[in-house]
């Protein structure tokens, strides 16, 4: 069984597509699982206060109509912020979509949503790492059943949940901590969590564009207003956030 320190949250997000910096979250379902093994589960639909795409709806089954009298996430940030207060945060692919997907909510919001501090489990590391394949699939693998209400976000995230209890069981090398399954599948070292940056031997560079690899201070200080070009341009509000906070730092150093 999984040993935890402190409450792990497992979250899943439906939302009305896959773009981080314009889409925005119709359903939120977190499961978070205590120390002594307790669960506690919320779930709410939330007003993207902007049309569902049809090929979204199609997905979850989630239309405008179902969310034309749910509160916006604003509303809901303070609650959602609480009941993750403390916790590490699990999902099956949430470090690339779930978790910078809530961030970027928090951030429209203006609630400050603290990640420092935080474990990040995403199991669909772990499976990818064992057994390359989808959340259905891994599901059928690891717990031998199917997943009936799949893009339903409570079903997803406690499916997840079972999930990472048989991958357990079935590579005792992971261990039952947080911090040992880590240790085995490798720990995303993220700068922000739309990857327009990446860490290189502790220095952030540029993952994407005309100057990809090289460091972001080098072509802020070379060029500073590639700065102004990007807190313009259509890129997630994280990504800005952590733009100007190397800018900021840079510029303090040139000084």
């Amino acid at each position: 069984m999984l040993q935890l320190k402190k409450p792990l949250a497992f979250i899943d997000l439906e939302t009305t597509g896959v773009n981080l910096g314009t889409d925005r979250i119709v359903e939120i379902a977190i499961v978070k699982i205590l120390p002594d093994g307790n669960r506690s589960v919320k779930r709410k639909l939330v007003n993207p206060e902007t049309p569902i795409p049809k090929g979204a709806s199609d997905v979850h089954g989630i239309t405008d109509e179902m969310v034309k009298d749910a509160p916006p996430f604003k509303q809901l940030a303070h609650e959602l912020k609480q009941m993750l207060d403390g916790c590490d945060i699990a999902g099956y692919n949430s470090n690339r979509f779930d978790i910078p997907l809530l961030m970027e909510e928090f951030l429209r919001a203006g609630v400050d949503f603290d990640m420092k501090n935080r474990k990040l489990l995403d199991v669909q590391n772990i499976f990818h790492k064992m057994e390359p394949r989808t959340l259905g699939a891994a599901y059928k693998f690891y717990c031998n059943k199917n997943l009936d209400g799949a893009h339903s976000a409570e079903v997803d995230a406690s499916a997840t949940f079972e999930i990472l209890e048989a991958q357990l069981k079935k590579y005792p090398e992971l261990g039952n901590t947080i911090d040992s399954v880590l240790k085995q599948i490798g720990e995303d070292q993220v700068v922000d969590f739309a990857r327009r940056f990446v860490f290189e031997n502790g220095v952030e560079v540029f993952n994407f564009g005309k100057y990809k690899g090289r460091p972001v201070s080098d072509v802020l200080r070379s060029e500073p207003q590639y700065y102004d070009w990007m807190m313009k341009g259509d890129f997630p509000q994280h990504t800005k956030q952590k733009l100007t906070e190397i800018f900021t730092r840079t510029m303090l150093k040139k000084s």
